[in-house]
């Protein structure tokens, strides 16, 4: 059986608790960071070393390392199943983090605020999800919630569930976002036929659509910006 090597075995240089207290957790690079969570390679391996090895697999991409499932982790020589969930649950708690609005409430003056809020949420989905986002009159967010989720390329929306959150919110004005797991940003037919219902039930509601956006990984697509709405 190999034995792991503590930290004190390690090369001073691959040491990076101590680099982050004398320079700084700055300083440090995304394997480094990645190796205090695992704390231990394996025989002739340092845990920088087998870090930099799994995030190469992965291109370098932290967000590509956090669609990864556990069993992508445990297919490296020394990472066991304990090591890959303490890097799956950083990641995750990275993601919370930047999904979680700050004390003051965001306001929503462009789409890029509104696919900043909802790219944790959707980016890693394998399955949409259509969410609401609700505003008050001067545009600051007052609340979200989940409509609905489907399988891989669709989900049924409910127009009548839309409209009776946003009363019950009192929310004079709301966006949309939605996710194409597939990656392509494009609306489809039915996310136009879609956004015009809601649009129109929005109108009658005196409650202003102001946009829907569809979020994939690193890109987005929005109504309001192509002028659709």
């Amino acid at each position: 059986m190999m034995e792991n090597l503590s930290i004190n075995q390690w090369a001073m240089e691959d040491r990076p608790r101590e680099k982050m207290m004398t320079k700084g957790v700055e300083a440090l690079s995304d394997a480094e960071l990645l190796a205090i969570l695992i704390g231990s390679g394996s025989t002739g391996e340092s845990a920088v070393s087998l870090m930099q090895r799994v995030l190469a697999r992965c291109g370098n991409n932290l967000n590509t390392l956090a669609k990864w499932e556990l069993q992508d982790y445990t297919s490296f020589k020394g990472l066991g199943p304990a090591k890959g969930i303490k890097v799956m649950a950083a990641l995750e708690l990275g993601k919370r983090r930047a999904s979680q609005s700050p004390t003051d409430r965001p306001v929503i003056k462009e789409s890029t605020d509104i696919y900043r809020i909802f790219h944790p949420l959707l980016c890693d989905l394998p399955h949409e999800e259509f969410w609401l986002l609700m505003m008050n009159q001067a545009a600051k967010v007052i609340g979200k919630v989940r409509i609905s989720q489907g399988g891989i390329d669709q989900t049924a929306v409910d127009v009548r569930t839309i409209m009776r959150e946003a009363i019950l919110h009192q929310a004079t004005q709301i966006a949309l976002a939605h996710n194409h797991p597939s990656g392509n940003v494009m609306p489809s037919q039915a996310d136009m036929f879609l956004t015009n219902n809601i649009r129109k039930a929005s109108d009658i509601m005196n409650i202003r659509l102001t946009d829907h956006v569809i979020v994939t990984d690193g890109h987005y697509f929005s109504f309001h910006d192509q002028a659709l709405i």
